[in-house]
């Protein structure tokens, strides 16, 4: 293998495996992104289906005790015609029927949602286990990347650290393909299981009809919500893989109309301003300054407690600038960078993603006087 001792091969080598090192790089962002969120709707609705499974046992325990004294009444008055009559019979048969049946759909119900929170809790723990491994592979592939772009001179001194780089990269492609392939089956884990819970409705509709036709239509009305919810959840998949709205419609338009909800929806005074010639930009830049200005937001809510941001961009030929300023409460850039957490990981995420488009990311930031955050990315 003689061509890996010429500098030029060398160079392109090493420019291929960065380039598919940032685009691995920026999958797996998306993909733990993707199943943070997932994360956090199936945890919410795990603990919605938990207290919901509570309530019914409740109720059923009780209507049991209910159940079983109508039972006892039955048996009483039907031992001794001579003490009652046939419309007291008659009565306590029908109390009784009337309970049992009510009994059977409340146990029908607790079934359904001890089966719809034990998919839930596997879907969690196998979103958990998928989230920590995307995350450790996040950081894995910053590692090489800084290597990679760090030690790209006197290459001819340094031949066997690339032939192991280069089976680096291709190892790291291929691992990053395996986590693909592993959110498609959570992906399809997910609407699998709500379609068996639509199925095993069916089911119990069926069999409803023979012991109690009334309740059927009200049966088949909760079974259309159900099947109206699941659509909802696929959409919201297929929504949350990719922000569409900027391929229909460009970085200005997008961000024009995230900040405009995000006004509205924290009830946070934000301004988007533009500067310069509106023109699309690569797809791959478009999502990694949208995230950026996402994260950077979502920032501000959690923890600044500011009441007013600006966000502003100015579009030149060869460059685009990016500010993002808040009148929040500030903090120590240095220290917060060194600590572990959440908010440390958000600023890590921005920086990452302006270092894979060759571009600055710089804080400026003090207790008590707010956060300016600026990004400057070459077009």
């Amino acid at each position: 293998m003689k061509f890996l001792f010429d500098p030029s091969v060398l160079d392109k080598i090493i420019s291929e495996t960065v380039t598919y090192i940032e685009k691995s790089q920026e999958q797996i962002y998306d993909i733990a992104e993707n199943a943070r969120k997932e994360y956090a709707y199936v945890n919410n609705e795990l603990e919605e289906v938990k207290k919901s499974v509570a309530q019914l046992i409740d109720r059923v325990d009780k209507l049991n005790i209910r159940e079983k004294r109508a039972r006892y009444r039955l048996m009483e008055v039907s031992r001794d015609f001579t003490c009652y009559s046939e419309e007291d019979i008659k009565k306590a048969y029908d109390t009784a029927q009337k309970l049992q049946l009510e009994l059977a759909a409340l146990r029908g119900q607790e079934q359904l949602l001890r089966y719809k929170r034990d998919n839930l809790e596997r879907n969690l723990r196998r979103l958990r286990d998928m989230l920590e491994k995307a995350e450790n592979m996040m950081s894995h592939l910053g590692v090489v990347l800084k290597y990679l772009t760090k030690h790209m001179a006197n290459l001819s001194t340094r031949i066997e650290e690339l032939m192991q780089i280069q089976q680096l990269g291709i190892n790291i492609i291929k691992a990053q393909e395996e986590e693909r392939k592993r959110v498609a089956r959570e992906i399809h884990d997910g609407p699998a299981q709500l379609l068996a819970n639509i199925v095993m409705r069916a089911e119990y509709i069926l069999k409803l009809m023979d012991v109690d036709p009334q309740n059927v239509r009200k049966e088949l009305v909760a079974l259309q919500e159900l099947v109206r919810q699941s659509l909802q959840d696929v959409r919201k998949i297929i929504f949350d893989l990719r922000p569409m709205v900027l391929d229909d419609l460009g970085l200005v338009p997008a961000l024009n109309r995230y900040i405009e909800d995000y006004r509205k929806q924290h009830q946070i005074n934000a301004e988007f301003i533009f500067f310069g010639k509106q023109e699309r930009l690569s797809p791959a830049t478009e999502v990694a300054l949208f995230r950026v200005v996402q994260e950077a937001l979502n920032n501000v809510h959690k923890h600044a407690r500011a009441k007013q941001v600006l966000v502003k961009m100015e579009q030149l030929n060869n460059k685009i600038t990016i500010m993002i300023k808040d009148d929040g409460k500030g903090f120590d850039p240095n220290l917060v960078e060194q600590s572990i957490n959440r908010e440390c990981y958000g600023l890590i995420n921005m920086r990452e993603r302006v270092q894979i488009l060759r571009g600055e990311f710089k804080i400026s930031s003090t207790p008590g006087k707010g956060t300016s955050i600026t990004v400057t990315v070459p077009v």
